[in-house]
């Protein structure tokens, strides 16, 4: 099931690159000019909880509680035991390092648990113009350093459940090594990450490749190096560990052995060939080393597999496969072993899609196992487990499958599979959707069941290719990759399920009819089935169309403004239009096959249409299209323009390359002549939403490069001039698919990214007016808890109330803090810290606050010596009580 993940993300940000990503000149650019004077926005992801892959888990083994996942294109996260989420950690990475989004392995060190890695890097090939690099943290991912490679890495090539690539020395964390793809063979740091050099004595860089014969340079890789394990019985504090393990891209030669810290290596004797080694995980206490092998690299392939054990002292293998060779299907990757109880090991099959993912088990180091699930009678299944996906409902996909698949599945693609090293109850895995997670994994050997739920919140991990924001009905439709689709009625909450009636792979564009929202229109990719559907009651529930002739995906699709008819531009046919819901479709004349069609937002029988530097116009319902004579125009395809809500014939273009036009362009008569925006320098998306309070045209939002910077940018002046409401914490990586502002809240964008969801910010700036009083009068309480406390690090949350009788129209709350702790980040207010005082203000939507109503916001800081709390906050002159 959702096989389509290797296609469907290459699809979003590699056919997205040569239609409308970031140009491979662009990664040259002059550094970064002075940032550009910006509104204070809190940004938040419309909550979608996982919807990608999840190829790597990773707990520390000195420090409980914890962890972190990788993703192949969404960066990594930390989890947050207090609130069991994920902290997204690689959201600073910007426009020309868009490829660092992608993490091929991520290392957490045991000796100090504050210093943490990633490596990072989508592809290998040359859809990503840049190097790969190693990013080194000192406060668990809360700010970066990074050492740049003179090589890609690729964090969604074949091969990138393998791991982990990257490993800190368990006795020296000064030390460690990386496993490269492509023929670059194994590298060494020994300044924790700072610099990296191969090493040379490493004698195989590995030679599999999953499709030799593939020109894109994609499948053709050879997948390198792909773990490095320590024996931390082999070495004391503060020298090199001396037995070191890594396994190779090679079936016949996967696994090699250092004993004298990395100088010299050698095949270890007598192992299994015929396969790739995707794992390799350590039982110091027992001597043991376990392998998990298949006979591909992943993550979708792999039709036979086993898994191994190999004694250490004495260099005997044992084949400690669960089932007989010719019983298996599938290949073996998810790997791990119980540290509280080391003869526990766990396994996955992880290519196997039907019915289900297997789960293996054994207590007595691989000489026993049992099942997640069995069969009684075939097709009966008999689990160990129970599912409760109420947290995230669409995982069942609204499907009824018939016996021995089940919904929802245990999963696919089941890579990252990790007991928690201090709870031998908790085990965590993830899948091609989400984490599934249990607390109870023990009930599993005493003949209960164990509750597996998702454990993925904060995770937020699509591929987005369209936007919509509808003046009435829910506030927001995507499209997405993988997953289709969702309508938000409340971007704070899971949506019950993902488009279906079809389900699309991937949708790639959506429309709503501008004076009748309740009419939708998608279009997007499906193995067998329509490629288009609509809705009549604002996407809540859709009904598949008729393709044309020669469909073969879904391109890109326009709603009339009243929702009378259509004009559909799909892939492998020309553009077409209908009336009603396309049970019957013409072929337009006038316009090339594959241009990106769009509606007039007013008259219902205008449509537009752009194609290779060409502007093509429609007043007959799409029937017959005319070339505009508009001239000056990027001349190539990546393209995104949109017409203005309630202006006939105001339309807004951007796009280009760096070796051509490329802006932002404005036509207020119909596309017949366009003018170029000055100080654009580049734009890639354009989008509208509410006007300001003291403007009459809609408010302008755009991802694009304005004086000097990339960012996410408004105008409320039709252009004249631009804030730039995003930071440099908040960029993540390549969003250059769609933007949308909200017609019903002022300052509100919706922003596409290609692994991290939607985005939405909002703004502080309420509008013109008295600026907020900072001193209210009257009484007030404060609560202050720490949430959250590690070694130098903590989470805190302040609770203030007015107990007074006169409402607050701003506040400004001040404290001192009685050790040295400092406020790293501050949300739902903004801060200040001077020395040990801080002072932490309202932003524009929580600077009222009514009598006897509280107000809340939060902040991680670090600390040495003591972390005590504040013992007096004062509102201007007054001293609050304590709670």
């Amino acid at each position: 099931m959702r096989r389509t993940r290797i296609l469907t993300a290459l699809l979003a940000l590699a056919a997205g690159l040569l239609t409308g990503g970031p140009p491979a000149a662009l990664a040259a650019e002059s550094p970064r000019a002075a940032a550009v004077t910006a509104d204070t926005y809190t940004w938040k992801n419309a909550r979608i909880d996982g919807g990608g892959f999840v190829p790597g888990i990773v707990f520390n083994r000195t420090e409980k509680d914890l962890a972190y996942a990788r993703t192949d294109i969404g960066g990594a996260y930390r989890w947050q035991e207090a609130s069991r989420t994920w902290t997204p950690l690689l959201d600073h990475v910007g426009w020309d390092d868009w490829g660092h989004t992608g993490v091929v392995s991520v290392a957490s060190d045991a000796v100090d648990p504050d210093r943490v890695y990633a490596a990072v890097g989508t592809y290998t090939n040359d859809w990503d113009p840049g190097n790969g690099a190693v990013l080194r943290s000192a406060d668990r991912g809360a700010t970066w350093e990074k050492a740049d490679l003179p090589f890609k890495l690729g964090g969604n090539m074949p091969g990138r459940g393998m791991g982990e690539r990257l490993a800190v020395d368990p006795h020296d964390n000064d030390v460690l090594y990386l496993g490269a793809p492509s023929g670059n063979g194994l590298w060494r740091s020994t300044d924790a990450g700072a610099t990296w050099s191969e090493v040379t004595a490493f004698p195989n860089p590995g030679n599999y490749a999953q499709d030799p014969s593939d020109t894109s340079g994609y499948a053709s890789d050879n997948q390198g190096i792909v773990w490095v394990t320590f024996d931390e019985s082999t070495g004391t504090a503060g020298t090199p560990t001396k037995t070191v393990y890594v396994g190779v891209a090679d079936k016949e030669n996967a696994v090699y052995r250092s004993t004298d810290a990395g100088a010299t290596w050698q095949r270890v004797a007598g192992q299994p060939t015929g396969y790739l080694a995707h794992k390799g995980v350590l039982d110091a206490e027992n001597g043991y080393l376990y392998l998990a092998y298949s006979d591909t690299g992943g993550p979708y392939d792999g039709g036979k597999g086993r898994l191994y054990r190999y004694a250490t002292a004495t260099g005997a293998w044992t084949d400690v496969s669960p089932v007989a060779e010719a019983d298996t299907y599938y290949g073996f990757s998810g790997l791990t072993v119980d540290r509280q109880n080391p003869g526990t090991v766990m396994a996955t099959a992880y290519s196997s899609w039907w019915p289900d993912t297997q789960i293996f088990r054994s207590t007595d180091s691989g000489a026993t196992w049992t099942r997640a699930w069995d069969y009684t009678s075939y097709p009966t299944r008999e689990n160990r487990y129970t599912m409760d996906v109420s947290s995230s409902p669409w995982l069942t996909w609204g499907a009824n499958p018939s016996p021995p698949e089940q919904t929802p599945k245990l999963g696919w693609m089941t890579e990252a599979l990790e007991i928690d090293p201090f709870d031998s109850d908790r085990m965590m895995y993830g899948t091609g959707a989400t984490i599934y997670g249990t607390q109870d994994l023990t009930k599993w050997d005493s003949g209960g069941k164990f509750a597996i739920e998702p454990m993925v919140r904060g995770l937020e991990e699509t591929a987005v290719n369209d936007l919509a924001s509808p003046p009435s009905g829910a506030p927001l439709l995507s499209a997405l990759g993988d997953v289709g689709g969702f309508r938000h009625t409340s971007l704070t909450e899971v949506p019950s399920m993902m488009f279906t009636s079809p389900n699309f792979t991937s949708t790639t564009s959506l429309d709503f009819a501008e004076t009748n929202p309740d009419v939708v229109v998608r279009a997007g990719n499906l193995d067998a089935g329509p490629h288009i559907a609509f809705s009549t009651d604002n996407g809540a529930n859709w009904f598949g169309g008729t393709d044309p002739s020669g469909v073969s995906g879904g391109g890109t699709v326009a709603a009339g403004a009243d929702g009378s008819g259509f004009v559909w531009s799909p892939e492998g046919a020309g553009v077409h239009y209908t009336t009603g819901f396309g049970t019957s479709w013409q072929a337009a004349d006038g316009i090339p096959a594959g241009a990106v069609v769009e509606s007039d937002r007013v008259d219902p029988d205008t449509f537009y249409g752009f194609e290779s530097g060409k502007f093509y116009v429609s007043t007959d319902g799409g029937a017959t299209f005319t070339a505009s004579a508009a001239t000056g125009l990027p001349a190539g395809d990546s393209v995104r323009f949109k017409a203005l809500p309630g202006g006939e014939g105001d339309i807004w273009l951007a796009g280009g390359a760096a070796d051509g036009p490329y802006g932002l362009w404005h036509s207020t008569d119909g596309g017949a002549s366009f003018t170029k925006l000055p100080g654009v320098e580049a734009a890639d998306t354009v989008g509208f939403g509410k006007a300001a309070p003291d403007a009459t045209y809609q408010t302008l939002f755009t991802s694009a490069k304005i004086g000097g910077v990339r960012g996410i940018f408004r105008s409320t002046d039709e252009g004249a001039t631009w804030t730039r409401v995003n930071d440099d914490a908040h960029q993540w990586g390549w969003t250059g698919a769609a933007i949308t502002g909200d017609p019903r809240v002022y300052g509100r964008v919706y922003v596409a990214t290609n692994g991290r969801g939607v985005v939405y910010g909002d703004t502080a700036d309420t509008g013109p007016g008295p600026g907020p009083d900072p001193t209210p009068t009257g009484g007030c309480a404060v609560t202050y808890t720490v949430t959250n406390q590690w070694t130098g690090g903590f989470q805190a949350d302040v609770r203030l109330t007015n107990t007074g009788t006169s409402a607050w129209t701003g506040w400004s709350l001040g404290w001192s803090f009685g050790g040295d702790q400092k406020v790293t980040q501050m949300w739902n207010a903004g801060h200040t810290q001077s020395g040990t005082t801080v002072t932490a203000e309202n932003v524009g939507w929580n600077g009222n606050v009514a009598p006897g109503a509280s107000v809340g916001f939060g902040f991680t800081g670090s600390w040495s010596g003591t972390n005590a709390e504040p013992t007096s906050f004062r509102l201007g002159d007054q001293v609050c009580e304590q709670a």
